[in-house]
């Protein structure tokens, strides 16, 4: 099947022939359907220039057309005409109203986009195009309207009837059914749109604004869940005052609403005054959730709060501008969590993951500007470039103008486009006007593709005390676009004297922001009594890959001296990865792997320094993963990154096995447990020194960390010892735990997720042999996101040794799997592809196999345009 035809260019944009002011909806639940009535008040647009233009309607081929009437009289069906997802109803008048009732199937929904049943409950997801499963619509971004929605309901079944806004009536009718009605009084795309109907119960607070107005809060989960929901709620606090505090956003409605669903392609959505969140991103309990899973919900409830006002009073107006609200969110929720915990950890890990899985986006297939020129399917491009290079984007921007002029700027914007649906060239122009500076080549990060790469060289004149520092940039060159103009960015930068101590710059600072805005560029330092070691790209000031031919004297120099987290993190990278890819060499030279004994000294120096953060030691000490060794490598060998990588972690944990076990100890957390900062980074540290003794496989490790799994009165250490545990070559005390923490676990859904998580990542042999009999555990459900996720997306792209078998069985399993979700959730399906969209970085024997998986899905005649895009751009 051939989608060609169906390109959506961001050149072709027009805008809508006609506005809709008001939107009146009545949604009718019953067991085998719901009928759905809306009445749409439209008007002309005066910015159409169009001659008697018609109305363009959107709905999805599914949907059943029941009734449609204008201005109240039905109309005759050479009215309108229909095909595909476009209907067109030609010959109205310059304003009117259209009404339309549609016939659904919820309980058949298994694309979880539109209204679909959650587990019996029924909830909505309509971002980016799901609103036009429910009615016909015209469903885009641009076209903002007022709502009123009614939702009815068997009352004993559905107690509980929400949707967006505030509720104004409410009433029972006969039979047992009862309705609620909810006016939404914010214009809103129908993206934007909510519903939610179920037996539910919820916790509620409130919270006073900053001018002293009350807002009700609400968090509603199914009753077994009720002791997991205080922790979003605190969050939610937490989040509404430091939006206040830090941009002078306060809440708009009488009440805030955050309903938790199982079944949801996403994370979670901001749908106005009514959040549906997927479990993982709202339930938090000490017994059930890590240190990871807490910091997760948090930052995840902040992001969606923030929403309310970088995506729903200013929203975008058309999906080509989707960075608009998700990098800028992304931003202020990363920036949240940096202010709520420790800012140079989150920095470190929005890094890593931004190395390890944007820059392989960029360098692949489907590699696009964070503004798209063009797409197939939009649900494909909620990628990492969008949101977290998007947010890189904006984080360039504050230190540009600096945080006063940051901080004018997006006053401006929210200011100037308050309930309108605009563009990256509004926000851009509302920093330039506040600020008074030219960012017009600083917008080439918005439509270029690829990860910038930086080249550094300096020089010292000893007589003159003058150091000379030279960067050069190019891009690499990305699926149609081969050229790359250079690039306007920040780079931080210090300067570190032989004593270890930093250099006073020309701004009176130890860091000094130079900008980048030719191919090559020198910049100079006067007065310098000898050549310093160049702290550079501090705090990760720009999302590009840079090199300076640093030693390791002097990476162990900066390890030691550099004041910037970033820095001193970014250099124990930077050795381990030489030295690992040293080691690479031997191993194909066939000689025997040596642990050098200067990364066995600079472990040891970090490791015994009690003056250092916990957190940021377990930071540096912990290997650079699998998956950023593989991005690093121009021919990805998959076993001797995985070899290297294990010897070096027996070696260090051989090597420094008293000082990890000393470690081990200091760091045991007393008290009842807290996710505050300080005890996480103590676990982290603990957990990490354990991880390190179990590779050891000793008698005494496996007792430690059986001795952590029984004792443990929370997630984050249990679930520690089970995985170390269940990954080594213990088999008995493998089978043993796994067997226990199910039997413990089998009724927490999220809990067991992971149970399939950590057996699909398990790295020893026949890992694909046990993700296909978990495939037929009575707890494996392939209608869940979440579980196709954590066993099938886990496996592929997380256990890269196994899924890249020399004898493609792994490339056919992620085929088969694809194929069977192609037609069932074709959301899922494409972003579980991902694992075999970079083939071409893969030696040749593995290339023609995974490149014969990918054509085996291709063959298939029915795919969905989800996955024909990938897919085709993948083979290309």
């Amino acid at each position: 099947m051939s989608q060609s035809a169906n390109v959506i260019y961001l050149k072709d944009y027009k805008v809508p022939a006609y506005l809709l002011e008001q939107t009146t909806l009545k949604f009718e639940l019953y067991p085998t359907e719901t009928l759905v009535s809306s009445s749409l008040s439209f008007v002309r647009n005066p910015e159409c220039t169009e001659h008697n233009p018609a109305l363009t309607l959107l709905g999805h081929e599914d949907l059943e057309l029941v009734a449609l009437s204008l201005n109240g009289k039905a109309l005759a069906e050479s009215a309108w005409q229909r095909e595909g997802e476009t209907m067109i109803v030609a010959g109205v008048p310059e304003s009117f109203t259209l009404d339309v009732v549609t016939r659904i199937l919820p309980q058949e929904n298994t694309a979880l986009e539109g209204l679909y049943l959650s587990d019996g409950m029924y909830c909505t997801q309509c971002e980016a195009e799901g609103f036009r499963r429910i009615t016909f619509y015209p469903d885009r971004p641009d076209v903002m309207s007022v709502f009123t929605t009614t939702v009815e309901a068997d009352q004993a079944q559905f107690p509980v009837l929400l949707s967006n806004g505030n509720p104004v009536a409410s009433g029972q009718t006969e039979n047992g059914r009862h309705w609620v009605t909810w006016e939404d009084p914010f214009p809103k795309p129908a993206y934007l749109f909510a519903l939610v109907a179920g037996d539910l119960t919820h916790i509620e607070d409130h919270f006073t604004t900053a001018s002293g107005r009350d807002v009700l809060l609400r968090i509603y989960a199914e009753a077994k869940d009720l002791d997991k929901l205080e922790y979003a709620m605190e969050s939610l606090k937490r989040a509404m005052r430091w939006d206040e505090e830090v941009y002078g956003r306060e809440y708009d409605l009488d009440i805030y609403m955050i309903v938790a669903v199982d079944f949801f392609n996403m994370g979670a959505m901001e749908n106005k005054g009514l959040n549906v969140f997927n479990t993982s991103c709202v339930l938090a309990h000490p017994s059930t959730t890590t240190d990871a899973a807490f910091q997760r919900v948090e930052g995840v409830v902040a992001h969606e709060y923030f929403h309310n006002w970088s995506g729903n009073r200013v929203t975008c107006r058309d999906w080509f501008q989707l960075s608009l609200k998700e990098g800028f969110t992304v931003f202020r929720d990363a920036e949240f969590s940096a202010d709520t915990n420790s800012r140079t950890v989150k920095r470190v890990e929005d890094v890593a993951l931004l190395r390890t899985a944007q820059f392989a986006e960029d360098a692949g297939p489907m590699s696009h500007p964070i503004r798209p020129e063009s797409f197939i399917e939009i649900s494909n491009f909620y990628t990492l470039t969008v949101y977290e290079k998007g947010a890189e984007v904006v984080r360039m921007i504050r230190t540009l103008l600096g945080e006063a002029m940051f901080r004018k700027g997006s006053d401006l914007y929210f200011e100037r486009h308050d309930g309108q649906a605009v563009t990256t060239d509004d926000f851009v122009k509302a920093m330039e006007d506040a600020s008074g500076r030219d960012l017009s080549q600083f917008k080439r990060w918005y439509s270029q593709a690829g990860t910038p790469e930086l080249t550094f060289s300096d020089h010292f004149d000893a007589a003159s005390g003058r150091y000379t520092l030279s960067v050069a940039q190019r891009c690499p060159a990305t699926p149609g676009q081969p050229e790359k103009l250079p690039y306007h960015m920040p780079l931080a930068v210090g300067l570190i004297g032989a004593d270890g101590q930093e250099v006073t710059l020309d701004n009176g600072a130890t860091t000094q922001i130079l900008e980048l805005t030719d191919s090559e560029q020198s910049f100079v330092f006067e007065g310098l009594a000898e050549k310093p070691v160049p702290s550079l790209l501090r705090g990760f000031s720009a999302p590009v890959k840079f090199s300076y031919p640093y030693t390791q004297a002097q990476l162990m120099f900066l390890m030691a001296h550099d004041t910037d987290g970033f820095a001193r993190w970014d250099a124990s990278q930077q050795l381990v990865v030489g030295i690992m890819h040293q080691l690479m060499a031997a191993r194909e030279q066939g000689d025997a792997l040596q642990l050098p004994e200067d990364l066995v000294t600079a472990f040891r120096a970090v490791l015994t320094d009690t003056q250092l953060d916990p957190a940021m030691v377990a930071k540096v000490l912990t290997l650079p993963s699998e998956a950023y060794l593989a991005e690093l490598a121009s021919c990805i060998d998959v076993d001797a990154i995985h070899e290297v990588r294990c010897f070096l972690r027996s070696a260090l944990a051989e090597a420094l096995e008293p000082e990890w076990l000393a470690t081990y100890n200091a760091h045991q957390t007393v008290g009842s447990y807290s996710p505050d900062a300080e005890s996480i980074a103590h676990r982290s540290l603990k957990n990490l020194a354990l991880s390190y003794l179990m590779a050891l496989e000793t008698d005494a490790s496996l007792t430690l960390a059986m001795q952590q799994y029984e004792s443990s009165d929370n997630m984050t250490d249990m679930q520690a010892a089970f995985s170390l545990v269940v990954h080594s070559g213990f088999s008995e005390a493998a089978a043993q735990l796994l067997g226990d923490f199910y039997q413990r676990w089998q009724n927490e859904s999220l809990v067991v997720n992971q149970w399939f998580a950590i057996q699909a990542t398990d790295p020893k042999p026949g890992a694909l042999a046990r993700v296909k009999a978990l495939l037929q555990h009575p707890a494996f459900d392939r209608r869940n996101p979440n579980k196709l996720r954590a066993l099938i997306g886990n496996f592929c792209a997380q256990n890269k040794v196994n899924f890249h078998a020399a004898d493609g069985s792994g490339y056919n399993f992620l085929a088969e799997q694809i194929l069977l979700l192609n037609q069932q959730n074709p959301q899922v399906a494409s972003r579980l592809l991902t694992p075999l969209t970079g083939w071409k970085k893969y030696p040749e024997n593995r290339q023609i196999l995974m490149k014969q998986a990918l054509e085996q899905i291709m063959a298939c005649k029915d795919l969905s345009k989800d996955v024909y895009e990938v897919v085709s751009k993948s083979l290309a």
